[in-house]
């Protein structure tokens, strides 16, 4: 597999939450940057090609599942979730809301101080791990994360105060891990409606077994 190039990664330490608002609102409109905040550490990532490549794959892949099984559900994208009073903030690559699709479709803006936060997030890290963003994840209460590295996808499911590795999603079965990694590898390389129609017949075939 080619490298991908490399993106844009900046760490800042003891940066307050209204300097984080403030940036935050400054780059509010730049496109594939990201801001993660969590008790005075503030990450900024700038997303390349090689990053949305496997990560529109893995959206897709939710889409036509959650289609496939007649599952509702609300995109969410990279909207930004905030937890004032725990000093944390994210905008993971894609979120996902199902079991409380209806109460946030139609909403412009999220509270997570009154509403749910998403079930379902997917994060790609090509050259940079977001694994250091789990204990963020788990104290907002993200369910699960579907992970790509470059090489294979990994799902988490939250157990407790952490996250426990499961190859099977919970949020949107019969999806798993495995076959989720083949999926991006073959995506890489199909025609788009070639590949659109193998996802669907699979997951069919997973369903009437």
């Amino acid at each position: 597999m080619a490298a991908a190039p490399p993106e844009n990664r900046v760490v800042l330490r003891n940066i307050s939450w209204e300097t984080f608002e403030r940036l935050s609102a400054e780059c509010v409109n730049v496109a594939g940057t990201h801001f993660t905040y969590d008790e005075g550490n503030l990450e900024i990532v700038s997303v390349s090609l090689g990053h949305e490549r496997p990560h529109h794959a893995l959206v897709t892949l939710v889409g036509i599942t959650a289609e496939e099984t007649e599952r509702d559900f609300v995109d969410a994208g990279s909207s930004t979730f905030t937890r004032r009073d725990l000093a944390k903030s994210f905008e993971a690559d894609s979120s996902f809301y199902f079991r409380h699709a209806a109460a946030i479709r139609g909403k412009y803006e999220i509270d997570l101080a009154t509403d749910p936060p998403p079930e379902l997030i997917i994060e790609v890290d090509i050259t940079r791990s977001s694994l250091n963003h789990f204990p963020l994840y788990a104290a907002i209460g993200i369910s699960e994360i579907w992970r790509y590295d470059g090489e294979r996808a990994r799902f988490h499911r939250l157990e407790g105060s952490g996250y426990t590795p499961i190859e099977e999603s919970s949020v949107l079965p019969p999806m798993t891990a495995a076959q989720a990694t083949i999926f991006v590898e073959r995506n890489r390389h199909e025609k788009a409606p070639d590949w659109w129609r193998a996802v669907r017949e699979w997951v069919r075939a997973r369903c009437s077994a």
